[in-house]
C-alpha cells in the first residue's frame, strides 16, 4: 500500500509509504484525504519520513488539501522531512504555508494546543 491512515485521538495520520511521491501517486493520495474530509475529518498529519523525493504534483495535492481543510476549520501538518524534501520545501517557500514537525507525536499533540 502506498499510503496508510490511522486515527490518533481524532487526528488522521497519513503515512506516505513511498521513496518517490510523484504524479502517478498524487491522485490516489488526494482521493484518500478527500475521503476522510467527506467523513468530517478535518485535522491531518502527513508523515513524509520515507520520502526521499516529492514532485510538484504531489506537493500540489498537499496544498489543495490544506486549503480545503482550512476553510472547514481544520489543518494539515507535515512530519519527517528527508534532506531533499526539506530543500524542496525551502526552495519553493512552502515551509511558510505548512507547519512541519520532526516527530509524529509532536505533530498530533500540536492540535490540542
Amino acid at each position: 500500500m502506498n499510503f496508510t491512515a490511522e486515527n490518533i485521538s481524532g487526528i488522521i495520520v497519513v503515512t506516505v509509504n513511498l521513496t518517490r511521491a510523484t504524479l502517478s501517486e498524487s491522485d490516489e493520495f488526494k482521493q484518500l484525504l478527500l475521503g476522510h474530509i467527506d467523513q468530517k475529518h478535518f485535522q491531518f498529519v502527513v508523515d513524509l519520513s520515507q520520502c526521499e523525493f516529492i514532485d510538484s504534483t504531489f506537493l500540489g495535492s498537499l496544498v489543495v488539501t490544506l486549503k480545503k481543510v482550512t476553510v472547514l476549520g481544520g489543518d494539515l501538518k507535515l512530519v519527517g522531512f528527508q534532506p531533499a524534501v526539506q530543500s524542496m520545501f525551502e526552495l519553493t517557500r512552502m515551509y511558510r504555508i505548512f507547519e512541519a514537525f520532526g516527530d509524529k507525536q509532536l505533530a498530533v499533540n500540536s492540535f490540542t494546543k
